[in-house]
Order: structure tokens, then sequence, then C-alpha cells
């Protein structure tokens, strides 16, 4: 899926990966326009190392962008072209994949969109040092269907649209990092990359 050698590598990243991401989501949606804006590596043995930029997996539900955050995404990004592309139908999708596979600690899963409902979303802030986000947090529901992928190689992705301005879609995908009952005691921490994107359809 990738000529990238090395996901770890920041520049390459943003140089090439991000290219690769952004025709690839232009081709799966259909989407005018597409702008990789950023990205997050996650290895949990790395990341106890203490290496720069490396991520250990989010372990709690979540949506990564709200009603507020992801317009104000659009805003932070693309300055006096923000409101015209905001009149037009725009989407943030995440594209998650393993750095090495197969993946068996930590996989992603993500709930159902149609079994959530407005009042399981609750707005929580992210501060970082130079702005404040917002995700929503994911209140527990019984009526909730979690479905992961096991076992994903380097080869295969997920897209996770984490905010659709389109009402009548699916608008949010909340997901997290799980522990999966068959995976072996010794097994290899989760390797991944997540590439954020902005989908214009206008």
């Amino acid at each position: 899926m990738t000529a990238v050698e090395d996901l770890y590598d920041e520049n390459t990243v943003k140089r090439v990966y991000y290219r690769e991401v952004e025709a690839l989501v232009k081709g799966l949606t259909g989407a005018a326009r597409v702008v990789a804006f950023d990205h997050n590596v996650r290895n949990a043995t790395r990341s106890e190392r203490g290496e720069n930029g490396v991520q250990g997996p989010v372990r709690y539900a979540h949506n990564d962008y709200t009603e507020g955050s992801a317009p104000q995404r659009v805003r932070d990004l693309f300055g006096s072209e923000a409101e015209r592309l905001l009149r037009s139908r725009f989407a943030v999708i995440n594209v998650w994949k393993p750095i090495r596979g197969p993946v068996e600690q930590a996989p992603l899963a993500v709930c159902h969109a149609r079994t959530i409902g407005p009042e399981d979303f609750v707005p929580t802030d992210l501060r970082y040092r130079d702005r404040t986000g917002e995700v929503y947090s994911l209140r527990f529901s019984p009526i909730h269907a979690w479905f992961y992928f096991p076992e994903m190689q380097a080869d295969e992705v997920l897209l996770l649209k984490c905010f659709d301005s389109d009402r009548s879609a699916a608008r949010f995908t909340a997901h997290t990092a799980i522990d999966d009952p068959g995976s072996r005691a010794d097994a290899q921490a989760r390797e991944s990359i997540e590439v954020r994107t902005l989908a214009f359809f206008g």
C-alpha cells in the first residue's frame, strides 16, 4: 500500500505517505479534494522508552472530532479559504493501518454508528501547548455493537469517518484499542499509523 519503508520517519511520512493516503481517500470516497494534515504512530514499547513522536494505543472509546471541533479544524488549516469550503459537504477521515502485521495486541475496534445515540457522546477537551481541541468520549450503552478486524496485516487499512457534515449519513466512528482475548501472552506490541485527512465534496 505504501512506498515508504520506515513509517516512523516523520519527514518521509509527510512528504510521501500523506500523498498516498490522499489518493486512497479520494479514490474510495469520490471527494473532489483531500488534504492529509496530521498523523500519529503508535507502539507501546517505543512509547515507554520515550521515543519522540511515538505514542501508545488509546484505550478509551472516543471519536476524534465533534460538531464544533471539525469545522474549527478547517478554519485553523485553511484560513481565508475556510468559509467557502465549509459551505459544502466535508468529512474528517482517518486512515489507520498496521506498520507491521499481524496485529495481535491492542487491535482497533469500532462501534456501529446506528447503535450510538446523540446522548452517548460527551464533549471532552484535549489540551495542547498551542491550542485546545475537542473530541467526543463515548458513554457506555448496552446496545452498542462493537466490531474489530483480528490479525490485521500491514497491507490492510481501516478508514474511520470521524466527522461528516452530511446529516443524512453516518457522521462519527467511535473507536478504541481493545484487549483481544485470543492474543498470545507474548504477542508483539501493536505498531500502527493513522493519518487524518479532510475530504471536501463540493
